[in-house]
């Protein structure tokens, strides 16, 4: 996969005093779902598939991505059984990115969904991006940060989600869900983090060396009172997708 390049983020909008911004001028989150494991430990059911409520599970996570204050546009990215995945699962509206590499662990997909989020339309938030501004110039830079949520956590909603879009909205450039004070998903990275993110990211780690050494930034954001983010990785784990727990 080629490099990632530093993203600078575009200078903040000048803003009356007093003046709320509108729902347009907020910073855009983006979200993004990994859902390309393979579920070894499952006897090889794809994550993605796993039924909650009727449905393929990844549809849970994009619901909650967007309930929670991201933007429509999501970006998830696929990689055990992608064409059936697109078969079953209603992803409309999603930016949808294949990870060829996704057995090698959680950081390659990472790396893919980021690249997906940096190369999409309009900064980040797809076809239908931020409002046009004169002469048809976009009205915002773009996506100001990417939420990542990973497909095998029914436990964390939207609830969950709209806690860590209000910390960034709030300043925070690095944030991550809580668990009685222990770092979980979702995590956020704002714009300027994404390529030293991608640069980390390598086989299940994902972004814990990136989350480690800059352990000083990161706003923890407690959630454990409306989330669980118990994962899914054994025969015993799958009755986490019981919509009612």
């Amino acid at each position: 996969m080629a490099a990632t390049s530093p993203i600078t983020p575009a200078p903040p909008r000048a803003k009356a005093a007093g003046v709320a911004p509108s729902a347009a001028e907020r910073p855009a989150v983006v979200g993004l779902v990994l859902a390309a494991g393979g579920g070894r430990r499952l006897g090889g059911r794809p994550k993605a598939l796993l039924d909650h409520g009727g449905r393929p599970l990844v549809e849970r996570a994009v619901r909650a991505a967007r309930a929670g204050g991201c933007a429509p546009v999501v970006h998830v990215v696929l990689g055990a059984a992608a064409e059936r995945v697109r078969e079953r699962a209603d992803l409309a509206g999603c930016v949808v990115a294949d990870n060829p590499d996704w057995a090698t662990g959680m950081g390659s997909s990472l790396r893919a969904g980021l690249a997906s989020v940096r190369d999409a339309p309009r900064g980040g938030l797809g076809p239908g991006g931020p409002p046009s501004g004169p002469g048809g110039s976009p009205a915002s830079p773009g996506a100001s940060a990417v939420l990542v949520l990973l497909v095998d956590q029914p436990g964390v909603g939207a609830e969950a989600v709209a806690r860590v879009v209000r910390a960034h909205r709030a300043g925070a450039g690095l944030v991550a869900a809580a668990y009685e004070g222990r770092r979980g998903h979702p995590v956020l990275f704002a714009r300027q983090h994404w390529a030293q993110v991608a640069a980390l990211a390598h086989g299940d780690r994902g972004a814990r060396d990136f989350l480690r050494a800059h352990a000083a930034e990161l706003t923890l954001v407690e959630c454990a009172d409306i989330a669980s983010c118990a994962d899914i990785d054994t025969p015993a784990d799958l009755r986490l997708l019981d919509p009612d727990r």
